[in-house]
């Protein structure tokens, strides 16, 4: 056991590794290509239970995700999420591209391969404990939004996920509305977000729909932000825990911009 528990760590050391020097060569690829401005920024969000609107994705206890992102029209966004007492959750290496943007219509798309981290309680040697397994995912989005107004937009979404090892679900298909409304003024200095969303869910044979919604307390001019988020099931067959699970996640956020000389 002690064994498969070095081999895992190493196996994130190198993941961790890799990470970092992608992200400095995209960043060097981006930054080489034009003399413009270029962004890196990221968060760093706590949760009291982290949620997947994939059911068998959700770890169901308290994680901290890291995100970053590389770019700005193209961009590479990595996603790490970890259990609060360190062990990885899943990984996400988001590439995304803006492919259209005018004053009234967005739309991107975007890729990545993902890897998620399970417990498997298994026996060798007559010794029964538990181990750490990686399991691989490819997956594809496409988003198209329309901004009705400078802080109302309504949009949809569209993902399909590949499990890759025999025990996963094969094809995840997953087809959402969402409407945001930002920066909506509560005093001088503090504003909110409301974004709900439906989503219909299809997993190899089952399927289901499902409401969504969160809501984001911002400071103005403050990097800190507090947000809310419920999950409910309205009909489905998919396996899950509970029809409805909810969070609460303090976000520090940050943004660079940078010039090439």
């Amino acid at each position: 056991m002690k064994n498969n528990r070095k081999g895992i760590i190493i196996k994130i050391i190198l993941l961790l590794f890799v990470f970092q020097n992608l992200t400095y060569i995209s960043f060097s690829q981006i930054s080489d290509s034009t003399k413009a401005i270029r962004n890196f920024g990221g968060a760093v969000t706590i949760t009291t239970k982290g949620i997947s609107i994939v059911p068998n994705l959700t770890l169901g206890k308290p994680a901290v995700i890291f995100d970053f992102t590389v770019g700005k029209r193209f961009s590479f966004e990595p996603q790490l999420r970890f259990a609060l007492e360190g062990k990885p959750w899943s990984f996400l290496f988001w590439w995304r591209y803006k492919l259209i943007q005018t004053d009234k219509f967005r739309l991107s798309i975007g890729a990545h391969p993902a890897l998620a981290f399970r417990n498997k309680i298994s026996t060798i040697d007559s010794i029964t404990g538990e181990n750490m397994v990686v399991y691989r995912y490819l997956a594809g989005e496409l988003s198209p939004v329309w901004l009705l107004s400078e802080n109302v937009s309504v949009g949809a979404y569209y993902l399909y996920s590949r499990g890759i090892e025999k025990v996963l679900t094969k094809n995840t298909n997953l087809i959402a509305i969402r409407t945001n409304f930002s920066n909506i003024n509560i005093s001088d200095q503090f504003f909110m977000g409301i974004y709900p969303q439906v989503y219909y869910l299809k997993m190899d044979e089952n399927e289901g729909f499902y409401l969504n919604s969160s809501i984001n307390m911002v400071k103005k001019n403050f990097p800190v932000s507090l947000s809310a988020m419920i999950n409910k099931r309205l009909k489905s067959n998919i396996p899950a825990d509970n029809d409805v699970i909810w969070n609460i996640s303090l976000r520090y956020s940050f943004n660079k911009e940078y010039v090439e000389k």
